[in-house]
């Protein structure tokens, strides 16, 4: 049975696998903080139709508090463990949409449905919920079990143990930019991710985290940065990991992987 890719922007993906379907980092809005919407539509409503989401870190472009508001009651929601405490406002969300919240840590799996599970594995970022405090909570990859391995890295450097923590997958979501002319630690850029692609060596890959958000007047700054990154990933790939199959979809756009 295939895997469906959905990238809706961002780091927002809807990954369709035996019939279940997990959003990753949901971010449906035009405009927040100092960050416009430059590529691709806001997502539909039926972006949020979803059985588990997935949340890497607490920054507010991956834990964006209106966009969970837009999930059904009852849905499942995995987030860091010390999500909840950190972040105030995730607690009540969950209180008055009757959300599932499940906090885990690297290692720990959760159930879905439909054979699916979820795997939480390390990410190396910074996880903070800026600017409420210092309190730490670890960003997170997962991968998705279920016909296939999908890996969703969220946001995260290069790491030694990567491809060890992450195990044997079949497709990997990797971030290659920002929303930003600079990333900083802790982030992927073409190439880094390009590397991670090599250690990983999946059948298949899909760029994401990039093309979508950019500040407020900085249009004519350094465009590239933001228009390349995923063919920029391709064509890397393609020396670094020739064996890898890259899909780069527009925003919107569902991609089949067999």
């Amino acid at each position: 049975m295939p895997v469906e890719i959905t990238w809706w922007g961002h780091a927002t993906c809807t990954v369709r696998d035996s019939g279940v379907r997990v959003l990753t980092d949901p971010l449906f809005v035009r405009r927040f903080a100092h960050l416009r919407r430059r590529r691709g539509a806001v997502p539909p409503p039926e972006a949020a139709e979803a059985d588990v989401v997935l949340v890497s870190h607490l920054h507010s472009d991956h834990l964006h508090l209106p966009s969970l508001a837009r999930l059904a009651p009852g849905t499942r929601l995995v987030v860091p463990r010390g999500a909840r405490r950190a972040v105030p406002g995730l607690a009540r969300l969950a209180a008055a949409r009757a959300l599932v919240v499940t906090e885990v840590v690297p290692g720990e799996e959760v159930g879905v449905r439909a054979g699916v599970r979820v795997r939480a594995v390390s990410a190396r970022h910074d996880g903070r919920r800026v600017p409420f405090g210092p309190r730490r909570v670890r960003a997170l990859g997962y991968v998705v079990e279920g016909a296939a391995r999908t890996y969703f890295a969220g946001d995260t450097g290069l790491f030694d143990t990567m491809a060890e923590e992450t195990g044997p997958v079949d497709v990997a979501l990797l971030p290659v930019g920002g929303w930003g002319p600079y990333l900083g630690p802790g982030h992927l850029d073409p190439e880094g991710a390009a590397r991670a692609l090599a250690r990983l060596a999946p059948p298949a890959a899909v760029p994401v985290h990039y093309g979508t958000y950019w500040p407020i007047g900085m249009d004519a700054v350094r465009p590239h940065e933001f228009h390349a990154p995923g063919e920029e990933f391709a064509r890397l790939a393609g020396v670094l990991a020739p064996e890898v199959t890259v899909r780069v979809p527009a925003h919107g756009e569902r991609v089949v992987l067999p």
